[in-house]
């Protein structure tokens, strides 16, 4: 009993998806999934969404701290500078398929900066503060150059009169967005920005821990967002949304969803046992657009369906995440649906740099182990005899 005992103490423990195991320690962001809290660098996400900018937040996560006046003039300043892509860049682009998924143009574009800045001068700071400059900078204009090319027309290029997220509007349509959109979409990019050790964040620090240059680990990053479990769900709730079709069908669709143990897009999340805290933000950023640009029907639905998913799932812990309600925002927001996860990327630029920064600090390659499940003692066979 004693050795059985010792055995079973020193067997590997296995937890599929690594669910509750700690890979790395990080100051970027916490998670309390019990009251519904998200904070960056200490600050609740629900402070920044209303009274920072997305670039403020992002040199927030980033640096550590706030900036000053003098340093978030120049940082702004700088990405300005750098919203440009080269032409060969954009010559690449109009190779690609145009029915080829957006997200798959942005990991190509991604990963092509690395030929252009692709010094790795990894201790050294300004090399840092460029490659963050540039990230953050070119992958909004990245992302809106392949929405118009794959349309058969020529990009549209930044602005440098504009804010941040207005300048990506505006990139999208060559139109000045409304001021109210425009705020309301910075703060879906605050929202988004960073989200602790998720599957994109851990595969952007793994690739770090590499000591590769940070387009590979950005590219990397948007390679594992644009899978339907992390990114893409916002897409999905509208095409479920508009699959059920009208309030009164909203219980019985969500009965048979349950029944046949469908998987309710928008809802459930491994930290939360709660509304997302984003969710919360992202309803009321709804409400804003559709008070001052008109209703969307779906959003009654939505509505209809988190009411009735609250009796049926909430004692479970399944409430609305942040995919459930930033469709809607983005829909009426002219965004094109399949843009939905780039635009997730954009925002998101801000956390994987932020982890990569941290990476490098005290940096050692992942190598987990794993439980070996195959054969043994296998003889190799020749061809004719097997």
């Amino acid at each position: 009993m004693v050795v059985a005992a010792t055995e079973a103490a020193s067997a590997p423990l296995y937890r599929p998806g690594l669910e509750g195991v700690p890979a790395t320690q990080s100051s970027v962001c916490d998670i309390d999934g019990q009251q519904g809290l998200l904070t960056y660098r200490g600050y609740r996400v629900d402070e920044l969404a209303a009274q920072s900018t997305f670039l403020e937040t992002a040199y927030l996560l980033i640096w550590g701290e706030l900036p000053d006046a003098e340093q978030l003039a120049e940082f702004e300043q700088e990405v300005q500078m750098h919203r440009r892509v080269s032409f060969r860049i954009r010559d690449m682009m109009k190779s690609f398929p145009s029915q080829g998924h957006p997200m798959d143009a942005l990991q190509a574009s991604a990963a092509s900066l690395g030929l252009f800045y692709s010094r790795r001068a990894l201790d050294n700071p300004e090399y840092i503060y460029s490659a963050v400059v540039r990230l953050i900078a070119k992958i909004p204009t990245m992302v809106a150059a392949f929405q118009l090319i794959r349309k058969g027309q020529d990009p549209i290029q930044p602005r440098d009169d504009l804010p941040y997220a207005a300048n990506f509007l505006y990139m999208l349509t060559e139109r000045e967005p409304d001021p109210l959109a425009a705020r309301i979409f910075d703060a879906c990019l605050i929202l988004h920005a960073e989200h602790s050790l998720n599957a994109s964040t851990f595969s952007a620090r793994v690739t770090a821990s590499t000591l590769t240059d940070p387009y590979a680990v950005v590219a990397s990053a948007v390679g594992t967002l644009a899978g339907p479990l992390h990114g893409g769900a916002n897409e999905d709730v509208l095409i479920m949304l508009e699959a059920i079709g009208s309030a009164d069908q909203v219980r019985p669709w969500l009965d048979r969803a349950i029944a046949e143990k469908q998987k309710i897009m928008g809802f459930g999340h491994r930290e939360y046992k709660v509304k997302d805290p984003r969710a919360v933000i992202l309803q009321k950023l709804a409400e804003q657009l559709f008070d001052q640009f008109g209703h969307d029907p779906l959003y009654d639905l939505a509505r209809e369906l988190e009411a009735a998913a609250a009796e049926r799932l909430g004692p479970k812990g399944i409430y609305p995440n942040v995919d459930f309600y930033s469709g809607l925002v983005y829909r009426k927001l002219g965004i094109p649906e399949d843009l939905f996860t780039p635009i997730f990327a954009i925002a998101r630029t801000a956390g994987w740099l932020a982890h990569w920064k941290e990476q490098l600090g005290a940096n050692r390659i992942y190598r987990p182990t794993q439980i070996y499940t195959g054969s043994n003692g296998r003889d190799w066979q020749p061809i004719e005899a097997r």
